[in-house]
């Protein structure tokens, strides 16, 4: 359910008074501004909309913020949730990547895929339970960072690896 601002008529009707209707006002008269704008960078209207919506509720839920221009604020608040947005969007599309696997040969690869996505899991898993058990409490920033580079880099090497080969089982 998407919510709406109460229109200016309506701010004087429930009586609302002082700091919260001059914020109404002043984000009511931005309001197609700040769409704009999150539009013209996130290349959707509706989402855009969405993004203004959610930007109202941020402000109208927590104390307001005493700034000198409040119009000019609300537009640069505009352009960074637009921002955030778009970094949000591109991590998620990152992980979604990389997480696909690429098809061998186009038709009939899925069962390939799963089966070597499941290989590859197992040799990670493997590499990990080869480490030592270390727990990071008591351990300085740079330790942590070091234990987790050789646990990257051996789950790295453990996908270079090739396979060892059970008797009786043809690759």
């Amino acid at each position: 359910m998407i919510t709406r601002p109460p229109e200016p008529r309506e701010i004087q009707r429930d009586g609302l008074h002082g700091d919260r209707a001059h914020f109404l006002q002043v984000f009511l008269s931005q309001r197609s501004q700040m769409e704009a704008l999150v539009s013209r960078r996130v290349g959707c209207r509706a989402t855009a909309a969405d993004l203004v919506q959610d930007l109202f509720l941020r402000f109208w839920r927590r104390p307001l913020v005493q700034v000198e221009e409040l119009g000019t604020y609300l537009l640069r608040c505009a352009g960074n949730i637009a921002i955030d947005h778009l970094r949000s969007e591109g991590t998620r599309v990152r992980a979604s990547e990389g997480l696909m696997v690429e098809p061998v040969d186009g038709v009939g690869s899925e069962p390939q895929a799963a089966l070597e996505a499941g290989n590859d899991l197992r040799h990670v898993e493997a590499a990990l339970r080869a480490l030592p058990e270390r727990t990071a409490m008591g351990l300085s920033q740079s330790a942590v960072e070091k234990h987790m580079m050789r646990a990257l880099e051996a789950c790295k090497a453990s996908l270079r690896e090739p396979e060892p080969r059970t008797p009786g089982k043809a690759k």
